[in-house]
C-alpha cells in the first residue's frame, strides 16, 4: 500500500467544517500557512489544534518559556517547520542568539531556570509523563512551580499533534519562514 497524498487545501476546496478556522487564520496571518491547508482535510484536527494552541498561549508559562516548550518538542520530533516557525517567534520577540541556537540543536541553554524547563520538557517526552522524582525537584528548585509542570505537559501534548500532523502530512516550509530553514542533525 502506498503513503497517501494529503491534499492542501483552499478555502474553496477544504471540507465545509474547515472552511471558517481556515479564514480565521488567514485574517490572522495574512496568508493561509501550508501546513494548515494540509490539516484541513481534518476539520477536528485542525480545531483541535488550534483550541489546544490559543489554551497553552494562555498559560501561567511566559512567552519564551512556552517556546522553549514547543521548540524542545519540534526538535525532538523533527518537525522542520515548527522548528522554523518558533525560531521566527524567538527572534521576533527579541530573544538572545545563543537561546535560540541551543534550542534548534537541542543543546543546554544558557539560561538556568529555561535550562531547567527544557530538561523538564525532555524528560515529560522521555518517560511518558511518568517523570522521574529528581527531574521534578529539579525543575521545581529551578523557581517553577507545580502548575507550571503542567501547563508543559499542556505545550508537549498540542505541540506533539502539529509536529506529528505535519511530519505525516508531509507540510512545507512556507516562504515567510525560509531564512528559519532547519534540519535535523544527521
Amino acid at each position: 500500500m502506498s503513503r497517501p497524498v494529503f491534499t492542501a487545501h483552499t478555502l474553496d476546496t477544504a471540507p465545509a467544517a474547515a472552511r471558517r478556522t481556515m479564514a480565521d487564520v488567514h485574517r490572522k496571518f495574512g496568508h493561509l500557512p501550508g501546513a494548515v491547508a494540509l490539516m484541513a482535510e481534518s476539520p477536528e484536527l485542525l480545531k483541535g489544534f488550534l483550541t489546544a494552541n490559543a489554551v497553552f498561549e494562555s498559560t501561567d508559562l511566559d512567552p519564551v518559556a512556552r517556546e522553549v516548550v514547543v521548540l524542545t518538542v519540534a526538535t525532538r520530533n523533527e518537525c522542520h517547520l515548527c522548528v522554523a516557525m518558533h525560531t521566527a517567534s524567538l527572534t521576533r520577540q527579541g530573544a538572545a542568539p545563543g537561546l535560540i541556537e541551543a534550542l534548534r540543536a537541542g543543546a543546554a541553554l544558557p539560561d538556568p531556570r529555561l535550562e531547567a524547563l527544557r530538561r523538564f520538557t525532555v524528560a515529560v517526552l522521555d518517560h511518558r509523563g511518568a517523570v522521574p522524582d529528581g527531574d521534578l525537584d529539579a525543575f521545581l528548585a529551578a523557581g517553577w512551580q507545580p502548575r507550571h509542570a503542567l501547563d508543559a505537559v499542556l505545550g508537549v501534548g498540542t505541540y506533539t499533534i502539529s509536529t506529528f500532523a505535519n511530519r505525516l502530512t508531509d507540510a512545507p516550509l512556507d516562504p515567510p519562514l525560509a531564512a528559519y530553514a532547519w534540519s535535523p542533525a544527521s
